[in-house]
C-alpha cells in the first residue's frame, strides 16, 4: 500500500486560508482595505508570504490588488454575480457528463457522506460550512472529468461565488431546495442518467443565482 505524503501549508497558503475565513464569514466585507503591515505582523508572517497570499486570494476573485490603495476586499454587482452564476450553469453541467460515468462506489460514498453532512449544518443553523460544504460537493461530482483546465476553473468559480451561496442560503429561502436538489443530482448519477444529473444541476446554478441576484438589487434598492 503507497502511503501519501501529506505536505504542510506554506506560510503563503497558511495566510491564504485564514484571510478566506475571515472574507467568506463576512469578517472583512467588500470594499474593507487588507493593511500588509499590520495583518502579516497579526498572522506572524513576513510580507512577502503575505503578499503571496494576496495573489492567491486575487486568483480567487475574493481580493483586488489596486495601484495607490493596496489589496482590498473584492465587491461585486448583481451583474457581476449573475454572469458569474451563468457561467458556473455553462461549465460545470459539461463537467458533470464528462466525470459522472466515471464516478465510483468510493466516491459516491464521499458524496453520500457530504449530503448527510449538509443536512446536519443546515438544521443546526451553522452557516460556516454551508458554502465549504456545497463546494466540496460540487468538486467531488465533477472529479472524474479528466479535464485539468475546466476543472481549475470550476474551482475557481466555485471559491468565488462561496460567499454569495452561503448569503443565498442564508437570506432566502434556499436551503431545502439546496438540499433536494443536490440529492436529486447525486441520485440521477447514480442510477446512470447522467443528462437528467446535468440538467437538474444547470437549472440549481441558475435558480440560486437568480435568487441571490434579486436579494442584492434589493439591498442596493433599500441603501439608495
Amino acid at each position: 500500500m503507497i502511503k501519501r505524503m501529506i505536505v504542510p501549508p506554506t506560510r503563503a497558503t497558511a495566510a491564504a486560508d485564514e484571510l478566506r475565513r475571515r472574507i467568506l464569514e463576512g469578517d472583512y466585507p467588500a470594499g474593507m482595505q487588507l493593511r500588509q503591515a499590520v495583518l502579516a505582523e497579526e498572522l506572524g508572517i513576513s510580507r512577502i508570504p503575505f503578499r503571496e497570499a494576496l495573489i492567491l486570494l486575487e486568483a480567487e476573485g475574493l481580493v483586488q490588488l489596486e495601484a495607490h490603495k493596496g489589496a482590498v476586499v473584492a465587491g461585486f454587482s448583481p451583474e457581476e454575480v449573475e454572469e458569474l452564476f451563468e457561467f458556473r450553469a455553462l461549465l460545470e453541467p459539461a463537467l458533470l457528463e464528462k466525470s459522472a460515468p466515471h464516478l465510483t462506489d468510493a466516491d459516491y460514498a464521499e458524496l453520500d457522506a457530504i449530503l448527510r453532512e449538509y443536512s446536519d449544518e443546515l438544521r443546526t443553523h451553522n452557516p460556516g460550512r454551508w458554502g465549504a460544504l456545497n463546494t466540496e460537493l460540487h468538486a467531488l461530482l465533477y472529479r472524474r472529468a479528466q479535464s485539468p483546465r475546466m476543472l481549475a476553473t470550476a474551482d475557481q468559480l466555485l471559491k468565488s461565488t462561496d460567499r454569495f451561496t452561503r448569503m443565498q442560503l442564508y437570506y432566502t429561502d434556499g436551503r431545502a431546495r439546496a438540499e433536494k436538489e443536490h440529492l436529486e443530482i447525486v441520485t440521477e448519477c447514480r442510477a446512470g442518467n447522467v443528462k437528467k444529473a446535468a440538467k437538474l444541476l444547470r437549472q440549481h446554478i441558475l435558480t440560486a443565482g437568480e435568487a441571490l441576484v434579486s436579494l442584492l438589487r434589493e439591498r442596493q434598492q433599500a441603501t439608495t
